[in-house]
């Protein structure tokens, strides 16, 4: 389970979700190459507690990162639809992107840090877990950051 995230120049993309659906796929074929060139980044089976996370924020913009979006046009009428797709719209991207950098991992690991620690059951060090939903956050704030500054729009797709 991943949610994939990809950065484009929004009039490079088509608000369809058959079309949207090809281009993911693509991109998900090409995410080692996109990755590294920095106009994607995914979050393997983490994504809904890695939301919960930014929850424990409670600020306004905490959704944007992971689950924040729009269906794409001609799309089933709930995000079960596989994949589910979501588009941010450039505005959308810049206001993750700032609500990223403002946010203080600390803050956040010593709200809900515990909470996701235990859903990870025995056997998993909290420094462990923590260091992962660190990573996480690294990356989506860089990631975010290089859409932002770009000016790019961001579709994400849930792939199970």
């Amino acid at each position: 389970m991943h949610l994939h995230l990809r950065a484009a120049a929004e009039t490079d993309l088509r608000d369809d979700h058959e079309w949207l659906t090809a281009f993911m796929g693509a991109a998900w074929e090409n995410h080692r190459v996109e990755h590294a060139a920095g106009v994607s980044d995914s979050v393997e089976k983490d994504f809904r507690t890695l939301h919960e996370l930014y929850e424990a924020s409670a600020e306004s913009d905490a959704w944007l990162p992971v689950f924040g979006g729009r269906q794409p046009a001609g799309g089933p009428s709930d995000r079960l639809a596989h994949p589910p797709l979501m588009l941010l719209a450039p505005d959308e991207t810049v206001r993750a992107a700032a609500f990223l950098a403002a946010v203080s991992f600390e803050e956040l690991w010593s709200r809900a840090g515990a909470s996701i620690h235990g859903s990870f059951g025995p056997g998993w060090p909290e420094p462990t877990v923590r260091d992962i939903f660190r990573s996480h956050h690294e990356h989506l704030r860089a990631f975010y950051e290089r859409a932002a500054v770009s000016g790019h729009a961001v579709v994400k797709a849930g792939w199970f």
